[in-house]
């Protein structure tokens, strides 16, 4: 299950993962965004328990995303014992978004 981040819990969901953590920074009206969504939910799926999948919309959150300096959608970024690890810009399928946290 995707969990949805806000500004005021990001860093602590990020912070006490004990499993990496997939932020996929996105907003409704992005066409590639909206093509990721179904995926993003069945990589979510596929590792449960492995990975914490989360998704953030950042015209209701501003704040994380520019502090991460997330100035294009779909942005997915990967984060290891509560630092940034991978980070990808632009949907460009499901394989190369499970190696952001599987790698």
């Amino acid at each position: 299950m995707v969990k949805i981040l806000t500004d005021d819990d990001f860093m602590s969901v990020i912070k006490e993962s004990s499993v990496p953590v997939l932020v996929d920074f996105y907003a409704d009206w992005c066409g590639p965004c909206k093509m990721a969504g179904p995926i993003v939910e069945q990589i979510a799926v596929e590792l449960e328990g492995k990975a914490l999948v989360c998704k953030m919309n950042i015209d209701q959150c501003p704040i994380t995303p520019a502090q991460f300096n997330v100035s294009s959608i779909p942005c997915f970024v990967a984060f290891s014992n509560g630092k940034e690890s991978h980070r990808q810009v632009g949907f460009s399928g499901k394989p190369s978004i499970m190696k952001l946290v599987t790698e």
